[in-house]
């Protein structure tokens, strides 16, 4: 069939592009604080960016010749992303397990939202933050709790020595410090 005949909305639905997609069978834990940036991010979309972006098509779609209109065309398409992105944080929000790692604050043991020193067997140290699947920014030192280090790591306490398996063999992980944040006062 020729390209001109398949629909611009073909690859549209794939919401899995815009973020990581769930394992199977996992929870999707994220943080107070996770939930409310993703919530608030939802909430600019539906209250600010949606009507602004439904304004200039209908704007643009009253100027006539639509074919040609790159204010339409374009306005049409970022609509569609702004869908596409509101149905994914919709779903992500819906299914999202809030759990608060202020509560294992002074303890040595890492859980879910503990920031871990470690120390590998070739002595380099890291310091990482475990957090949610649409939350962790690898960039920013934080790994979602499903990544290979976060689950060798959890339930390991300071002075414990973890197998982490790579592709190069088995390395060893000596966990240095554990912190979680202080809760938040309301």
């Amino acid at each position: 069939m020729s390209k001109a005949f398949t629909k611009e909305t073909d690859h549209d639905d794939d919401d899995d592009d815009v973020m990581p997609s769930m394992p199977t069978g996992v929870k999707n834990y994220i943080t107070p604080q996770g939930y409310a940036r993703l919530r608030g991010e939802l909430m600019q979309l539906i209250d600010d960016e949606r009507p602004r972006t439904v304004e200039t098509v209908h704007w643009a779609a009253s100027n006539g010749d639509r074919s040609e209109n790159g204010d339409y065309l374009y306005g049409k398409k970022r609509l569609r992303e702004i869908d596409r992105r509101i149905r994914f944080l919709t779903k992500r929000l819906e299914m999202a397990e809030v759990v608060d790692p202020s509560v294992h604050a002074g303890s040595d043991q890492v859980f879910f939202g503990a920031t871990v020193t470690y120390v590998d067997d070739e002595d380099v140290q890291r310091t990482i933050t475990i957090l949610g699947i649409d939350e962790a920014q690898t960039r920013q030192g934080q790994v979602s709790w499903v990544a290979p280090v976060a689950r060798a790591l959890l339930k390991a306490r300071v002075g414990d020595e973890v197998p982490l398996p790579t592709p190069a063999g088995v390395r060893m992980l000596e966990v240095l410090a554990v912190e979680y944040p202080q809760a938040h006062k309301k």
